[in-house]
């Protein structure tokens, strides 16, 4: 029987739980939360989620625990758990730069830390989960962490010391893509288009040009020279993009994100 606590019940944390509750792993489960609000941990008690009244309570009766709180609070929260974790207890990090080390000085040494870098549509069950970890933690204890983020979607693993840099990847990108998206409903809005309707062809373009980008077998240039007619509407638009060096801006933004991701973990 797996233990799974979980520091935190954000939006996060909460579709992390909700991934579990609704997969295999749910009847060889038991689910711990604690949060300062329990209203917030009360609204999960349907999907069998144990409340907790302290974080080292939450921490001494979960093997996997979830830190799903800002990584601002790491310093104020972490020192609670120390005592209260053992050997055997897997620390699962989803905080935005924070390495193994900066957790480790404030919990133990030699505490078992996993990191992973999940996205917002986990809430969908569509996430993109980036992890990472080293020894101590076994190959069956990282085996458990990631089949918990494939219920809510897919995940890939990395080297630890590429955790800051792939969060403007997956972490960040999403807000970036609604963005860019806001651009073209606002269009739509200007030249009067139904906002749903343009809502709705642009984002199974969306879903469909990121299939594309999977399973086709074509590179992103090949892709983008499929949908080019030379002289056509396409390539108008596309050299306007060019002219305002798009990929040199997606550039900067991702260095800034990584940048951030730097900071925090001073």
């Amino acid at each position: 029987m797996n233990t799974i606590g979980f520091l935190g019940t954000g939006n996060m944390g909460t579709a992390i739980l909700k991934g579990i509750a609704g997969s295999s792993m749910k009847s060889e489960t038991k689910l711990y939360a604690y949060n300062p609000t329990a209203a917030k941990v009360d609204a999960l008690a349907s999907y069998g989620v144990q409340k907790c009244s302290s974080e080292a309570e939450v921490a001494a009766a979960s093997q996997y625990l979830f830190l799903a709180i800002k990584p601002q609070k790491f310093d104020e929260v972490l020192p609670r758990i120390a005592d209260a974790i053992t050997e055997d207890t897997v620390l699962v990090s989803i905080a935005a730069g924070i390495g193994v080390e900066y957790i480790r000085k404030l919990t133990k040494p030699n505490a078992k830390v996993v990191l992973a870098m999940p996205n917002t549509p986990l809430l969908l069950g569509c996430g993109a989960t980036a992890l990472a970890t080293e020894a101590p933690v076994s190959d069956a204890e990282f085996a458990v962490v990631r089949r918990i983020f494939d219920a809510c979607g897919m995940t890939a693993v990395i080297e630890p010391a590429q955790m800051k840099e792939i969060i403007a990847i997956n972490g960040s990108s999403p807000a970036f893509i609604y963005l860019f998206a806001k651009g073209f409903l606002d269009y739509a809005e200007q030249v009067g288009l139904s906002g749903d309707v343009a809502k709705e062809l642009f984002a199974q373009s969306l879903i469909g040009s990121a299939k594309m980008i999977t399973d086709s077998g074509y590179s992103i240039a090949e892709l983008i020279r499929q949908v080019s007619s030379p002289g056509g509407t396409t390539l108008a638009g596309l050299d306007r993009f060019y002219a305002g060096n798009l990929t040199d801006v997606v550039h900067d933004a991702c260095d800034h994100c990584t940048r951030r991701a730097y900071e925090l973990a001073k």
